[in-house]
């Protein structure tokens, strides 16, 4: 049975999926607003998990990280990288694909949030409470240029993914 940490990280996990669905329901135009709730909440939760989430859990572990949050910040990099972009659906279709083998890492049967919780122990609650009071992100504008571009492309790269200008795809 999932523990409170866990059940609450898969509910923003489910909410921010609903929202990407939401954002590119029509293929030929992306939902301004929904996709603006899904880049605030993803930079969001990004942030949770890299300033509360992974630090406490490398703390219980007497300083050692956990061996898979190499792995997440990648991906949380990637994805980062992904948000500064105006939307198109290639950018999105890319973001879903991370996140399509992201989630279950941190949300699956003995994954990441099963093992933070595990090592939070009795410090659980108070992770928790930090988790939900975190102050929201600052999002700034797109910004739409080459350079930024190839941030992306090496930010995907260094993940692992491989950035196509017309598509993105797993590797």
């Amino acid at each position: 049975m999932p523990g409170k940490i866990h059940c609450y990280l898969a509910g923003v996990h489910d909410r921010l999926d609903a929202l990407l669905q939401r954002a590119m329901s029509d293929p030929a135009h992306i939902d301004a607003a929904a996709y603006a709730q899904f880049r605030a909440g993803l930079l969001k939760h990004i942030a949770m998990e890299e300033k509360v989430l992974l630090p406490a859990a490398q703390k219980a572990r007497g300083g050692d990280p956990l061996p898979i949050a190499a792995r997440l910040r990648l991906d949380h990099g990637a994805l980062v990288a992904l948000l500064v972009p105006s939307p198109t659906a290639p950018i999105i279709a890319a973001i879903s694909a991370i996140l399509k083998v992201h989630n279950p890492i941190e949300e699956g049967p003995g994954g990441v949030y099963d093992e933070c919780e595990k090592l939070a122990g009795a410090e659980a609650d108070q992770i928790l409470r930090q988790l939900q009071n975190h102050s929201e992100v600052k999002v700034l504008p797109h910004v739409d240029n080459a350079f930024v571009l190839d941030a992306a492309r090496r930010a995907l790269a260094r993940a692992g993914y491989n950035f196509e200008v017309q598509s993105f795809s797993a590797t």
